[in-house]
């Protein structure tokens, strides 16, 4: 199994209208093949800086064959539609964990 994490940050204004979008988001993901779940967690420790908020993403994927799958055919078009959204004023970085 593959948990890829996606931790966001973004000015803590943005919370509401982010979450509407993210919940949209995810759901789209889900659909894609290979992902079996997700997470939305809201980053409590260490906190974000003052008047930032952070979210992150926890997918599960079946195997590494699926999040290949998912970096070669989906990704820059999931990738792209954040950015189109909300720019630079969301930052993202990603982390990939797999099953020991």
């Amino acid at each position: 199994m593959i948990v890829y994490v996606v931790e966001l940050e973004m000015e803590a204004a943005l919370r509401g209208e982010y979450l509407a979008w993210l919940d949209d988001h995810v759901r789209e993901m889900l659909a894609l093949p290979g992902f079996t779940g997700a997470d939305i967690l809201e980053r409590r420790d260490p906190p974000p800086p003052v008047g930032h908020w952070g979210v992150d993403v926890h997918y599960r994927l079946r195997d590494r064959a699926a999040f290949e799958t998912y970096l070669r055919e989906h990704a820059p078009r999931m990738r792209a539609a954040g950015l189109a959204r909300f720019g630079r004023q969301v930052q993202a970085s990603r982390r990939v964990l797999e099953s020991a």
